[in-house]
């Protein structure tokens, strides 16, 4: 049996990531930095089929939609607001009002992930709900395991995997992800996914006999593609968390998020992980080189997590990261992704 190391620290990134978080106060320019941390519709279809179903409460609303054609999504939901290339091999179809966000993997035509937070049709769970009433229903296991051809695999949690972001096996090829905000112990955001999709994102540790899905090599044009509807998913997604959580909602800032960004691609480019460039500089002085005002500035960096929404909820479950996400004193966010480097520019402005 192989197990996913691939070089020792790089399988570290990919289980859990990395974030930080700074707060600068322009006038006193003290620095603030925390310790690194360890990601209503009434829609009811035939869906899952029953005598495969591992967890047979788990019928209509979105769970259904794995499998679908994605055109039959424009019956229910219309038009996407926009389609975001992921780095997976399918395009999110992206859903969004002050009530939900949701986000629909399509590949070839076929619905094979949904993402989704806020006023869900998820039942029987509801986001909001809390750990212990879920726990009651749903046993949560350490072990979770995939077969495939004559591939076999078995996914690892920790226990803060178990608290934060439990694996559950609904078939035996369709899996749910529940995301909990561990500070409020309530479910926060839900992921449903195939097997193939599981194995290529590797959010958690897997031990496995065969091998492993490839995942595309993707073009400069593509990465940039992805980069960017990963930038507006974070905003988007901060934003349903700050209305979950009664903390008005912030504004895109374009200027910011070039900011942002050229930090995201500087980590990556010269392999290192910090709010300072290599030559010392910070959020500070990275706004004064584009003449940016503000009354007070956050910064939120994360790396190796798959996609946007993991590193989301790695942020709102780690203490410094959160109260940058929920500061009721910042009115505008940049968001820069480069790969998969995170950075998340907060700003206060009069």
């Amino acid at each position: 049996m192989r197990h996913t190391k691939l070089g020792g620290l790089i399988v570290l990134f990919v289980i859990v990531g990395f974030i930080y978080v700074y707060e600068i106060n322009p006038k006193s320019q003290n620095l603030v930095v925390f310790p690194i941390l360890e990601k209503k519709s009434e829609v009811k279809l035939k869906g899952l089929p029953k005598e495969k179903l591992i967890n047979k409460q788990y019928t209509g609303s979105l769970f259904d939609w794995i499998g679908k054609n994605a055109e039959s999504l424009k019956k229910v939901y219309g038009e996407p607001h926009r389609q975001d290339l992921s780095a997976y091999g399918y395009d999110w179809w992206v859903y969004s009002n002050k009530h939900f966000y949701l986000q629909f993997g399509v590949e070839k035509g076929k619905i094979k992930t949904v993402y989704g937070t806020g006023d869900l049709p998820i039942e029987p769970l509801k986001i909001g709900q809390t750990y212990k009433q879920i726990k009651q229903d749903i046993s949560f296991s350490n072990k979770v395991t995939y077969e495939e051809k004559l591939n076999s695999y078995q996914l690892r949690l920790t226990d803060e995997e178990i608290e934060a972001r439990p694996l559950i096996k609904m078939t035996d090829d369709i899996f749910m992800q529940l995301y909990f905000d561990t500070f409020t112990h309530k479910l926060s955001a839900i992921r449903l996914l195939t097997g193939d999709i599981l194995l290529k994102h590797r959010p958690y540790e897997i031990m496995y006999r065969g091998q492993l899905p490839a995942v595309k090599e993707l073009t400069e044009a593509e990465w940039r593609k992805v980069e960017k509807g990963m930038e507006e998913q974070i905003f988007d997604i901060t934003n349903m968390f700050r209305k979950q959580l009664g903390v008005g909602h912030v504004v895109w800032d374009r200027v910011v998020s070039e900011v942002a960004y050229s930090h995201s691609k500087d980590m990556e480019n010269k392999q290192y992980f910090s709010h300072y460039r290599l030559d010392g500089s910070g959020l500070k002085e990275r706004l004064q080189e584009k003449d940016v005002f503000y009354l007070s500035a956050g910064e939120n960096i994360a790396a190796q997590y798959p996609d946007a929404p993991a590193a989301m909820a790695g942020w709102l479950n780690s203490e410094g990261h959160r109260e940058a996400l929920l500061n009721k004193q910042y009115t505008h966010l940049g968001v820069g992704v480069y790969r998969l480097y995170y950075t998340q520019n907060f700003l206060g402005k009069p």
